[in-house]
């Protein structure tokens, strides 16, 4: 049901591309995953996607629970049915998002309890539960229940939150055996900032043996520089022949620099969220479109982009659109943003194959990518 092959490493660092093949889809790596929370990646529609090379979609299973329902996905077919996309879903299991509802939260080893964000209704999700929700949404590759902690938290905090995700780990994967294991459960690694906790998390985990593993908590606040230290640290501890995850990281440099050290897969709302206020990227930075100077510019966003945004459409027409707020300009600059970084992650795959990483690092620091 669930492979990786590793095609080629570097010479020189620890990228790599490969291929994953779940449910008959195959899927190149280093690969972006845009999010559909909702199971609709926002203002594009899934044949725009397929247009622009999206492999695999991230949607949420919090989310997706609440609204419209589990049951409801799995009596219209599933999550490809049920929404018209036939590549690739992951489903988050929405810990994230339940973390985050603060006061409207409570933790306990057992599980959570929450209250809708919706309608203030009251739940209690287990680690099992989670398995089980996802199965129903009918996802190729799925998340179990885990704690992310805030950055800074104090190492005591760490590790609880760190005990609980791999007790959690183990009981996810034993209800998500007993259910067929018909979609790929990846393990999560913790630890906040903490070396010994992200080792002691990792060799926790891949005891439990995942088709994959997810590296979580990071880019939530950390400077740069301690990101790529913990990440280079705890891909070391990651078994080499299974596939690498690193959550909610989009930003073109971030991607790169974990790609150098062994990651293989990432997901972001940065270019869909970015595209709905006007903001779309270029090489060297970004562009806002509701500015002034763009009132009569006729050049696209980027010249020599092959996105249908940029073959058709001045950044004068785009601004036009921002200001009297026409839904059109937030599909077109979701179109561009998505093939922007869909097109890096294809570029550095061919970077990688060629050996050409130096070069191409220069090229994103110089601002000609």
């Amino acid at each position: 049901m669930f492979r990786f092959t590793i095609e080629k490493k570097s010479e020189h660092y620890k990228a790599r591309i490969g291929r994953i093949t779940v449910h008959g889809r195959e899927v190149a790596t280093p690969l972006f995953m845009p999010v559909g929370t909702y199971a609709a990646v926002k203002t594009v529609s899934p044949a725009e996607l397929e247009e622009l090379g999206a492999e695999i979609i991230l949607s949420n299973a919090y989310h997706l629970y609440l609204r419209p329902g589990d049951e409801v996905v799995k009596a219209l077919g599933g999550i490809h049915k049920f929404t018209g996309w036939e590549r690739g879903f992951l489903t988050d299991s929405g810990g994230f998002q339940i973390f985050s509802l603060a006061s409207l939260r409570q933790i306990t080893s057992e599980g959570i309890a929450f209250s809708s964000h919706i309608d203030g209704s009251k739940h209690f999700l287990t680690p099992e539960d989670i398995i089980r929700i996802e199965s129903n949404i009918g996802a190729d590759i799925i998340m179990p229940l885990d704690i992310c902690t805030q950055i800074p938290t104090e190492h005591e905090e760490a590790g609880e939150a760190v005990k609980i995700t791999v007790e959690w780990a183990v009981r996810s994967k034993r209800v998500w055996d007993l259910l067929g294991g018909e979609s790929a459960l990846f393990g999560i690694v913790q630890g906040n900032v903490y070396r010994d906790l992200r080792e002691k998390c990792a060799h926790q985990i891949t005891e439990v043996d995942f088709p994959g593993y997810a590296i979580g908590g990071l880019s939530v606040g950390e400077e740069k520089g301690q990101m790529y230290e913990i990440l280079d640290f705890t891909t070391d501890h990651l078994p080499a022949e299974r596939p690498r995850y690193l959550m909610g990281v989009g930003n073109t440099g971030d991607i790169l620099e974990a790609v150098l050290r062994g990651v293989d897969m990432f997901d972001c709302v940065l270019p869909t969220r970015n595209a709905r206020n006007g903001t779309v990227f270029i090489p060297g930075g970004k562009l806002l479109l509701r500015n002034s100077e763009h009132r009569d510019d006729c050049d696209p966003i980027q010249k020599n982009c092959s996105c249908y945004t940029c073959r058709n459409f001045s950044r004068a027409y785009l601004r036009h659109l921002f200001k009297t707020r026409e839904i059109l300009g937030y599909r077109l600059a979701t179109i561009h943003n998505l093939h922007y970084l869909l097109q890096f992650v294809f570029m550095l795959r061919q970077a990688i194959q060629c050996e050409r990483i130096e070069t191409f690092k220069e090229d994103l620091e110089g601002g000609r990518l």
